[in-house]
């Protein structure tokens, strides 16, 4: 995987839990209990996805720019896009796909729910 980093860096953002979910082998990534990014797991447990969500003009502009980039993988085309593991996405656009996955999910989250996770930790 190009992204092996990507653990570290979704588990120090506020909030953000992780498992997996076996009958899909996929590691999902929560905020408020909320799917925001998944790398999904071939049968020998090698990464070959990320699925991350996006705003629609987002997520087609990365489609149009990177070959790496397609609609998402079992999910939501308009709203979820995945990344080949192995692909040319740079580490920098990669991790500014994070974040905004990260601050959709969060702030589609009650406020009640958004003042408990930037409060906690």
């Amino acid at each position: 995987m190009n992204y092996p980093w990507i653990d570290d860096y979704l588990l120090k953002k506020k909030g953000v839990t992780k498992d997996l979910k076996q009958e899909w082998n996929w590691i999902r990534y929560m905020v408020g209990e909320k799917l925001f990014c998944a790398v999904c797991l071939d049968e020998n447990d090698k990464p070959y996805y990320i699925t991350l969500k996006l705003s629609p003009e987002h997520g087609d502009a990365m489609r149009q720019m990177y070959p790496d980039v397609i609609p998402g993988y079992y999910m939501n085309k308009v709203h979820w896009n995945s990344v080949r593991a192995d692909g040319q996405v740079p580490e920098e656009v990669m991790k500014k796909m994070l974040d905004e996955a990260y601050t959709l999910v969060l702030s589609g989250l009650t406020k009640k729910k958004q003042a408990e996770i930037r409060e906690s930790m």
